[in-house]
């Protein structure tokens, strides 16, 4: 079995994930705002009643953070690989705003399952976000790339 493209995806996808992280986290401290993804995951987790310890639930937000990161760079894996986008950074930043664009519709619809919203400001947490899977984006692709 050849573990040479799964390894390139999940470094590619963990590489981007944290990135994009580390710019939400930035973004948060400087607005003094709560928009760290793997924190709302962990609070959804809590509103829905999740049955597990603290730990366990804020494992869950950021084990969560990083599955759907590399979620998204496996669809980015196909889309590359069978020429149905072109392999180039202006393409990553494309995929990196719909990428944006699906995760802030996700993110709407996962705020209205909660019974009790945070108290966040949603259209800085969406802007932002929609930035963040650009840099998301990029940092996939230029990871991903040093692989070939």
């Amino acid at each position: 079995m050849n573990f040479y493209i799964p390894s390139q995806i999940i470094i590619a996808s963990i590489a981007g994930t944290s990135v994009m992280t580390l710019f939400s986290y930035a973004v948060s401290s400087s607005a003094r705002e709560l928009y760290k993804e793997p924190v709302l995951l962990t609070y959804v987790l809590s509103s829905l009643k999740v049955e597990v310890s603290p730990q366990i639930k804020t494992f869950l937000g950021w084990l969560l953070h990083y599955l759907i990161g590399l979620f998204f760079v496996v669809i980015y894996h196909y889309l590359w690989s069978y020429d149905i986008i072109e392999m180039s950074w202006p393409a990553a930043f494309v995929l990196g705003a719909v990428s944006g664009i699906i995760g802030i519709l996700s993110w709407f619809f996962l705020f209205k399952t909660v019974p009790q919203k945070p108290n966040i400001d949603f259209k800085g947490y969406y802007i932002q976000l929609f930035f963040a899977h650009i840099i998301f984006a990029i940092v996939a692709f230029f990871v991903y790339k040093l692989f070939i």
